[in-house]
């Protein structure tokens, strides 16, 4: 295990800069054309079979052994895609995409991927099987996931693996939990119809702004009355609209959030809770409520035998303290989730705390626009990649 860090440190500098550009070029959603150009040209001169996808602008590449043993197929993923938002790392390396940043380290799991493949195919007499390599877009909300699977990138998969970068844990060291990892997400949006009018003549208007006031406020009492402190919800809402001018009721009054549950059971009930609270505030108020969720993302579920696996291999690895054991779940989401409804498998996140950064807690984290990563770590990234494929 410690052969395969120190090869990832001999391959560092390509790593980062393969990282670096995909960095300065961002792309959104499902359609990442030049990243999937980027990937295949680095990829480009090893023992892979590669193909592109149909539906989305996906890579699959698949890395066969020449070794002996029990053949596995052991699927090693990255996602490609970026956040529309503007960068503010202050890097010299900053998006050149106005409006779009790669401020969650999709930058870094794709240079990483492609860092192991390149030391795998050396490697390929030492196992039997297969290892795919899966570079995934649409993961911040497009879902690309499910077309990959629907593309068949699960065919023939016994297990599966991914990495995340997080500025908030220190470097040297990586996380994992058994059972649920991240959370589901969906999204909620209410519209609140009453009748405008004047702000002095309340009483002859039906005002949608107190309901929805009411609204905001009860659902976070359902969710504390309602549901199971052990297996919690957390309702946010991050978005409230309402009126144009100070004395002008309006007719609509509008708010949006997310709902995010770490059990299928408690998001079932969570979902319930929002309709029926929204609808029976405002026919209390003598208004109408029209309550949409936007399924999102399942929860995340780590494998128990994957999380052990990702622990050893960290030990083995990062050293004997590398492995840090998480308590509780990211609230979060993550498409992974869906192969992980398939196969066996593990989500782990990996510490790139900026070397300047004293408390890896107060590190800009992922979604910031002041994200920023130690680029040392990568190297950790690459040999637990590496680990996790050959590891039986």
């Amino acid at each position: 295990m410690h052969e395969m860090l120190e090869a990832a440190g001999t391959i560092l500098d390509d790593v980062v800069a393969l990282r670096r550009d995909v960095h300065r070029h961002p792309e959104l959603g499902l359609d990442n054309p030049s990243t999937q150009q980027r990937i295949i040209a680095a990829l480009d001169g090893l023992p892979l079979a590669v193909r592109a996808g149909e539906g989305l602008t996906s890579v699959v590449a698949d890395l066969d052994g020449e070794g002996s043993g029990q053949p596995a197929t052991v699927l090693l993923r990255a996602d490609t895609d970026a956040l529309p938002m503007t960068e503010e790392s202050g890097e010299d390396f900053c998006s050149v995409e106005q409006g779009r940043a790669h401020a969650c380290g999709h930058d870094a799991h794709t240079a990483m991927l492609v860092g192991a493949a390149r030391l795998l195919s050396d490697m390929r007499d030492r196992f039997a099987g297969r290892v795919r390599f899966m570079f995934q877009p649409g993961e911040e909300g497009a879902g690309g996931a499910p077309i990959m699977i629907d593309e068949g990138v699960l065919d023939g998969v016994d297990r599966a693996f991914a990495l995340h970068i997080t500025p908030n844990l220190p470097i040297g060291f990586a996380g994992c939990r058994a059972g649920p990892m991240l959370a589901s997400t969906d999204e909620i949006s209410v519209t609140v119809t009453g009748r405008g009018g004047h702000a002095s003549m309340p009483h002859l208007c039906v005002d949608p702004v107190p309901p929805m006031a009411a609204m905001i406020g009860a659902l976070q009492t359902a969710i504390t009355r309602e549901i199971n402190a052990f297996d919690p919800a957390l309702v946010t809402v991050a978005h409230v609209e309402a009126g144009t001018t100070h004395n002008v009721i309006p007719e609509i009054a509008r708010f949006e959030g997310t709902i995010r549950c770490v059990s299928e059971g408690t998001r079932d009930q969570t979902r319930e809770a929002v309709e029926r609270v929204c609808a029976s505030i405002a026919s209390a108020h003598r208004c109408t409520a029209e309550v949409r969720i936007q399924e999102g993302y399942p929860v995340t579920v780590n494998d128990a035998g994957e999380a052990a696996r990702f622990a050893r291999a960290c030990a083995e690895t990062l050293g004997p303290d590398g492995h840090v054991e998480f308590p509780s779940p990211v609230m979060g989401g993550e498409d992974f989730s869906y192969l992980l409804q398939q196969v066996p498998g593990a989500m782990a996140f990996l510490g790139v705390c900026p070397a300047d950064v004293e408390d890896s807690l107060t590190a800009p984290p992922c979604h910031s626009n002041r994200m920023r990563l130690n680029e040392d770590g990568m190297a950790h990234g690459v040999a637990l990649h590496m680990a996790m494929a050959l590891d039986r």
